[in-house]
């Protein structure tokens, strides 16, 4: 049996990075279980959340912006 753990959350004043999906400014950049990173804008972020929160070991979030992910069951 595997247990998913919530990402390590890390609250921040400003991201520099750009979404990967659309290219506004970021809100979220993630930490990737299989190694690698992705940013996201508060939109893109909460869209996915739920598939991003399970492969994530850590979410780096802009101070200010409520991410759903941080809510995604454990």
């Amino acid at each position: 049996m595997t247990t998913v753990l919530s990402p390590e959350i890390v609250v921040v004043d400003s991201l520099a990075e750009r979404c990967d999906r659309c290219g506004a400014a970021a809100k979220l950049e993630l930490a990737l279980a299989g190694g690698g990173g992705l940013a996201f804008c508060g939109h893109h972020a909460n869209k996915f959340a739920d598939r991003l929160a399970p492969v994530a070991v850590k979410a780096t979030v802009e101070n200010g912006f409520a991410w759903a992910g941080q809510s995604q069951p454990a």
